[in-house]
Protein backbone atom coordinates (compact mmCIF):
# COMPACT_ATOMS: atom_id res chain seq x y z
CA UNK A 1 0.00 0.00 0.00
CA UNK A 2 2.54 2.42 0.71
CA UNK A 3 4.51 1.66 -2.23
CA UNK A 4 1.41 2.38 -4.27
CA UNK A 5 1.13 5.64 -2.37
CA UNK A 6 4.51 6.73 -3.66
CA UNK A 7 4.45 5.59 -6.98
CA UNK A 8 1.23 8.11 -7.37
CA UNK A 9 2.76 10.71 -5.74
CA UNK A 10 5.56 10.02 -8.37
CA UNK A 11 3.02 10.28 -10.95
CA UNK A 12 1.49 14.09 -10.01
CA UNK A 13 4.68 15.12 -9.54
CA UNK A 14 5.81 14.27 -12.95
CA UNK A 15 2.67 15.29 -14.57
CA UNK A 16 3.50 19.18 -12.76
CA UNK A 17 6.95 19.05 -13.98
CA UNK A 18 5.81 18.39 -17.73
CA UNK A 19 3.38 21.24 -17.62
CA UNK A 20 5.51 23.83 -15.72
CA UNK A 21 8.04 22.87 -18.42
CA UNK A 22 5.55 23.53 -21.74
CA UNK A 23 4.53 26.82 -20.07
CA UNK A 24 7.93 28.02 -20.20
CA UNK A 25 8.97 26.92 -23.35
CA UNK A 26 5.93 28.57 -24.85
CA UNK A 27 6.57 31.84 -22.90
CA UNK A 28 10.23 31.84 -24.09
CA UNK A 29 9.46 31.52 -27.87
CA UNK A 30 7.11 34.39 -27.31
CA UNK A 31 9.24 36.59 -25.53
CA UNK A 32 13.24 36.15 -25.56
CA UNK A 33 14.99 35.70 -21.90
CA UNK A 34 16.45 39.28 -21.12
CA UNK A 35 14.38 41.25 -23.81
CA UNK A 36 12.04 43.70 -23.12
CA UNK A 37 8.80 43.86 -25.60
CA UNK A 38 8.42 45.98 -28.35
CA UNK A 39 7.19 49.40 -28.42
CA UNK A 40 3.96 49.50 -30.71
CA UNK A 41 4.81 52.44 -33.48
CA UNK A 42 2.45 54.52 -33.96
CA UNK A 43 1.21 55.06 -37.72
CA UNK A 44 2.03 58.27 -39.23
CA UNK A 45 -0.35 60.41 -40.49
CA UNK A 46 -1.29 60.71 -44.27
CA UNK A 47 0.45 63.87 -45.58
CA UNK A 48 -2.52 66.65 -46.83
CA UNK A 49 -2.33 69.23 -49.52
CA UNK A 50 -2.45 72.12 -46.78
CA UNK A 51 0.42 70.47 -44.37
CA UNK A 52 2.76 70.01 -47.23
CA UNK A 53 2.13 73.75 -48.52
CA UNK A 54 2.06 74.71 -44.78
CA UNK A 55 5.57 73.49 -44.41
CA UNK A 56 6.83 74.94 -46.93
CA UNK A 57 5.88 78.39 -45.88
CA UNK A 58 6.96 77.77 -42.45
CA UNK A 59 10.22 76.94 -44.29
CA UNK A 60 10.32 80.10 -45.83
CA UNK A 61 8.93 81.54 -42.97
CA UNK A 62 12.23 80.96 -41.07
CA UNK A 63 14.87 82.22 -43.37
CA UNK A 64 13.12 85.51 -44.03
CA UNK A 65 12.17 86.49 -40.26
CA UNK A 66 15.23 85.29 -39.54
CA UNK A 67 17.38 87.47 -41.82
CA UNK A 68 15.38 91.01 -41.07
CA UNK A 69 16.11 90.46 -37.55
CA UNK A 70 19.97 90.35 -37.86
CA UNK A 71 20.15 93.32 -39.78
CA UNK A 72 20.91 96.01 -37.21
CA UNK A 73 18.28 98.87 -37.07
CA UNK A 74 20.98 101.56 -38.42
CA UNK A 75 21.17 99.32 -41.62
CA UNK A 76 17.41 98.93 -42.34
CA UNK A 77 17.73 101.40 -45.14
CA UNK A 78 20.78 100.15 -46.81
CA UNK A 79 20.46 99.86 -50.27
CA UNK A 80 23.81 99.15 -52.27
CA UNK A 81 23.75 102.34 -54.84
CA UNK A 82 27.30 102.75 -53.84
CA UNK A 83 28.00 100.19 -56.93
CA UNK A 84 26.12 102.65 -59.22
CA UNK A 85 23.19 99.96 -60.41
CA UNK A 86 20.37 102.04 -59.82
CA UNK A 87 18.01 102.56 -63.16
CA UNK A 88 16.43 105.82 -62.47
CA UNK A 89 12.99 104.19 -63.85
CA UNK A 90 13.00 101.28 -61.18
CA UNK A 91 14.96 102.65 -58.18
CA UNK A 92 16.83 99.84 -56.11
CA UNK A 93 15.01 98.80 -52.82
CA UNK A 94 16.66 99.46 -49.36
CA UNK A 95 16.67 96.22 -46.97
CA UNK A 96 13.87 97.69 -45.13
CA UNK A 97 11.68 97.65 -48.45
CA UNK A 98 12.67 94.58 -49.11
CA UNK A 99 11.20 92.69 -46.46
CA UNK A 100 7.71 95.38 -46.73
CA UNK A 101 7.82 94.15 -50.56
CA UNK A 102 7.74 90.69 -49.39
CA UNK A 103 5.30 91.18 -46.97
CA UNK A 104 3.11 93.28 -49.33
CA UNK A 105 2.89 90.76 -52.17
CA UNK A 106 2.10 87.69 -49.44
CA UNK A 107 -0.90 89.66 -48.44
CA UNK A 108 -1.87 90.09 -52.04
CA UNK A 109 -1.15 86.71 -52.82
CA UNK A 110 -2.76 85.04 -49.49
CA UNK A 111 -5.71 87.49 -48.81
CA UNK A 112 -8.03 86.21 -52.08
CA UNK A 113 -7.93 83.14 -50.29
CA UNK A 114 -8.56 83.86 -46.86
CA UNK A 115 -10.98 86.48 -47.53
CA UNK A 116 -9.28 88.75 -45.49
CA UNK A 117 -8.42 92.25 -46.52
CA UNK A 118 -5.34 94.09 -47.29
CA UNK A 119 -3.92 96.13 -44.82
CA UNK A 120 -4.83 100.04 -44.57
CA UNK A 121 -2.37 101.83 -46.25
CA UNK A 122 -1.05 99.89 -49.06
CA UNK A 123 -1.05 102.17 -52.04
CA UNK A 124 1.89 100.29 -53.89
CA UNK A 125 4.45 97.21 -53.94
CA UNK A 126 6.26 98.41 -50.87
CA UNK A 127 3.37 98.28 -48.36
CA UNK A 128 2.04 100.70 -46.39
CA UNK A 129 4.51 103.96 -45.69
CA UNK A 130 4.11 104.96 -42.31
CA UNK A 131 5.23 101.66 -41.21
CA UNK A 132 9.18 102.87 -40.86
CA UNK A 133 10.57 101.09 -38.04
CA UNK A 134 12.64 97.83 -37.67
CA UNK A 135 10.33 96.50 -35.25
CA UNK A 136 6.95 97.76 -37.02
CA UNK A 137 8.38 96.19 -40.40
CA UNK A 138 9.31 92.73 -39.01
CA UNK A 139 5.75 92.69 -37.26
CA UNK A 140 4.22 93.53 -40.55
CA UNK A 141 6.13 90.53 -42.19
CA UNK A 142 5.22 88.75 -39.49
CA UNK A 143 1.74 89.12 -39.49
CA UNK A 144 1.91 88.18 -43.40
CA UNK A 145 2.80 84.92 -42.55
CA UNK A 146 0.38 84.51 -40.43
CA UNK A 147 -1.86 84.77 -42.79
CA UNK A 148 -0.19 82.26 -45.26
CA UNK A 149 -0.86 79.98 -42.71
CA UNK A 150 -4.48 80.27 -42.73
CA UNK A 151 -4.61 80.29 -46.34
CA UNK A 152 -2.89 76.57 -46.56
CA UNK A 153 -5.40 75.84 -44.04
CA UNK A 154 -8.21 76.07 -46.39
CA UNK A 155 -6.60 73.82 -49.10
CA UNK A 156 -7.81 70.55 -49.84
CA UNK A 157 -7.95 68.04 -52.58
CA UNK A 158 -11.62 69.67 -54.12
CA UNK A 159 -10.56 73.53 -54.05
CA UNK A 160 -6.96 73.69 -55.68
CA UNK A 161 -8.31 74.75 -59.05
CA UNK A 162 -11.16 77.30 -57.66
CA UNK A 163 -10.21 80.49 -59.59
CA UNK A 164 -9.24 83.49 -57.56
CA UNK A 165 -9.30 87.02 -58.05
CA UNK A 166 -5.95 87.99 -58.89
CA UNK A 167 -4.42 91.63 -59.26
CA UNK A 168 -6.97 92.58 -62.56
CA UNK A 169 -7.64 89.01 -63.89
CA UNK A 170 -7.87 85.07 -61.78
CA UNK A 171 -5.66 82.53 -60.46
CA UNK A 172 -6.23 79.38 -59.07
CA UNK A 173 -6.17 78.98 -55.84
CA UNK A 174 -3.50 76.49 -55.70
CA UNK A 175 -1.10 79.07 -57.93
CA UNK A 176 -1.52 81.63 -54.91
CA UNK A 177 -0.77 79.12 -52.26
CA UNK A 178 2.32 78.13 -53.69
CA UNK A 179 3.53 80.93 -55.80
CA UNK A 180 4.00 84.02 -52.77
CA UNK A 181 6.67 80.70 -51.59
CA UNK A 182 8.55 81.46 -54.78
CA UNK A 183 8.37 85.31 -55.04
CA UNK A 184 9.78 85.48 -50.99
CA UNK A 185 12.42 82.88 -51.72
CA UNK A 186 13.67 85.53 -54.49
CA UNK A 187 13.81 88.70 -52.31
CA UNK A 188 14.92 86.51 -49.73
CA UNK A 189 18.76 85.84 -52.03
CA UNK A 190 18.66 89.76 -52.07
CA UNK A 191 18.10 90.12 -48.86
CA UNK A 192 20.88 87.30 -47.84
CA UNK A 193 23.47 89.94 -50.20
CA UNK A 194 22.27 93.01 -48.35
CA UNK A 195 23.43 91.29 -45.13
CA UNK A 196 26.96 90.24 -46.42
CA UNK A 197 27.48 93.42 -47.93
CA UNK A 198 27.22 95.21 -44.23
CA UNK A 199 29.50 92.06 -42.80
CA UNK A 200 26.75 89.93 -41.64
CA UNK A 201 26.31 86.28 -42.51
CA UNK A 202 22.61 85.50 -43.00
CA UNK A 203 21.53 83.27 -40.23
CA UNK A 204 20.42 80.44 -42.58
CA UNK A 205 23.93 80.27 -43.83
CA UNK A 206 25.50 80.24 -40.26
CA UNK A 207 27.14 77.03 -39.18
CA UNK A 208 27.33 76.06 -35.44
CA UNK A 209 30.45 75.77 -33.85
CA UNK A 210 32.04 72.66 -32.96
Amino acid sequence: MQLLRTFCLLLVLSAAVSVFAQAGGSAAKGTPAGSAPQAQTTPQPAPTISGIVDRQISQLEKQIVAAAEAMPEDKFEYAPTNLNLKDSRDPMRSFAFEVKHVATANYAFWSPITGDPLPAGIKGPNGPEDIKTKAEIVKYLKDSYALGHKAAATLTGDNLLDQLPMFQGKAPRLYLATFAVAHGYDHYGQMALYLRMNGITPPASRTEPK
